[in-house]
């Protein structure tokens, strides 16, 4: 009898997953103390997959900032742990400040220096010698389109120029993960368009990003997956569509007739423009939908002027959960991909 062959091991490669670009676990941190403590992180958990785009959106004050800089190595939590790049941000903080890439919301570049010369600076600073410097700054100029104005003082670059400037500095090193804190404030829509191109070919290429941004368009341009932060806390995560359905996919725009009546129907509303007494009302954007919506909030038909119906944005997605008011969600309509904190 032949002997038995032995039992084939299963493939792990394809069905393991990579470990976490960054994964923080309820990081809290609180500024000042006693009755002038401040809560600005009340235990927060992230989990960001490698080459992929995420967002921390939130209003100013909300805590953005503040875990940008605990994971960066630049502030330590009060409790709570984080993991980034595969590095524990207390005991490996040299490692985690190899791996990563940090640019603020202004460009941290030399302008009386060319372009050339701020990022070979940065390649000798990054340990490269003078040859390896001057050749990865060619190679990073050629990246970015700025191989023709490599040359020219940097003063003389247009803002989305110094912007490409300063994303190719934090370049030198190839880290795996960048961190880009409001990375388009003060651009130009093309300039913007430009960053956008360039964040999404540093994917493309495996790389991790963590943004902050003000501009609710661009996350939904770019993220994989959005968090949104209120107060210090996430109350909601998941893609962009995911987030959108949370406020019913559509919203109806409607005119109110009289001051009063915009004032009644306030509380309700998502979206709110007192200027010309227009509100927001998150709806399905079925028919039948439309008309309970309406004759809900005008039953004797004499408060509307005029009504419009729109697709959801993260606007409505922001000003709903950022709402004093917590949203309600719709009895068995939250997608599975989409995880709600209210």
């Amino acid at each position: 009898m032949p002997p038995k062959p032995a039992p084939s091991t299963p493939p792990t490669s394809s069905t393991t997953s990579p470990p976490p670009a960054i994964e923080a676990k309820a990081l809290t941190k609180t500024y000042g103390s006693g009755t002038r403590a401040v809560p600005v992180l009340r235990s927060i958990d992230l989990h960001v997959p490698p080459g992929t785009v995420f967002a921390l959106l939130g209003p100013n004050g909300a805590g953005k900032t503040t875990a940008v800089r605990i994971l960066t190595t630049l502030t330590t939590p009060d409790t709570g742990t984080a993991r980034v790049a595969g590095h524990d941000i207390r005991t490996g903080r040299r490692e985690v400040r190899r791996a990563i890439s940090l640019t603020g919301q202004f460009a941290a570049v030399d302008e009386t220096q060319t372009g050339a010369e701020n990022l070979r600076m940065m390649a000798r600073l990054a340990g490269l010698n003078r040859p390896a410097a001057a050749t990865r700054a060619a190679e990073l100029l050629a990246r970015f389109g700025l191989t023709e104005a490599g040359d020219r003082l940097v003063r003389t670059y247009s803002g989305g120029m110094r912007r490409r400037v300063d994303l190719a500095a934090g370049l030198v090193g190839d880290p795996q993960i960048i961190f880009l804190d409001e990375p388009t404030t003060g651009l130009d829509p093309r300039s913007r368009q430009e960053m956008w191109e360039v964040v999404r070919d540093l994917t493309a290429q495996g790389t991790t990003v963590f943004l902050t941004t003000q501009y609710l368009e661009e996350a939904d341009q770019l993220a994989d997956h959005i968090a949104v932060l209120h107060e210090g806390v996430i109350v909601a995560e998941g893609s962009p569509s995911a987030l959108k359905s949370l406020v019913s996919g559509h919203r109806l725009d409607a005119t109110i007739k009289t001051h009063h009546a915009y004032i009644r129907l306030t509380e309700r509303a998502t979206h709110h423009s007192p200027e010309t007494l227009t509100l927001g009302f998150p709806t399905d954007g079925t028919a039948a939908g439309v008309r309970d919506l309406l004759d809900e909030l005008d039953p004797d038909r004499t408060d509307l002027a005029t009504f419009t119906l729109r697709t959801a944005t993260l606007d409505d997605v922001f000003l709903t959960l950022t709402n004093p008011t917590p949203p309600q969600q719709p009895k068995d309509q939250r997608p599975q991909e989409l995880t709600t904190h209210v």
